[in-house]
């Protein structure tokens, strides 16, 4: 099964999950120290709430597609390069609680698509050194000209 993936950074964690689970009607799927992901099965998607600062607005991080295997990403990594997509490839890379294979690409405006198999479980919020996920993402996307202006992964 595939769904589409929303992550949004959050300003109060706790009131985005209370307000979530009257959304989805579900809880969440996993909750760490400042990030909660939700598993809803309909409409299928996968919402990941990254805590933020105090007092910013909700905007969106990062968006994606996770998979069912390794194998499907490498699909899509394939695809996606073969129709002209430069992509970054990860592959056991370890972030937002999650040991994951990945493939990113930029849209037009610079938003960053993962395409993402969670492989098993892992202690740690943050990156892996040289990972584009779970940050403030700061650096040049793949392609652009000027930096983007949030992070991603899960």
């Amino acid at each position: 099964m595939s769904r589409v993936q929303l992550a949004l950074r959050v300003p109060d964690l706790e009131a985005s999950v209370a307000f979530y689970t009257k959304l989805f009607g579900t809880g969440p799927a996993k909750r760490r120290d400042g990030y909660a992901n939700f598993a809803v099965a309909e409409p299928p998607l996968k919402l990941v709430l990254i805590e933020g600062s105090p007092g910013e607005a909700t905007r969106m991080d990062h968006l994606g597609v996770e998979v069912d295997s390794s194998e499907a990403v490498n699909a899509a990594t394939a695809r996606l390069g073969a129709s002209g997509l430069e992509t970054d490839v990860e592959q056991d890379t370890t972030c937002c609680y999650a040991l994951q294979d990945k493939v990113w690409v930029h849209g037009p405006g610079q938003e960053p698509w993962e395409v993402y198999v969670v492989k098993a479980d892992a202690d740690s919020l943050t990156k892996q050194q040289g990972s584009t996920c779970c940050s403030d993402h700061t650096g040049v996307a793949p392609g652009a000209a000027e930096p983007v202006a949030s992070g991603g992964c899960c």
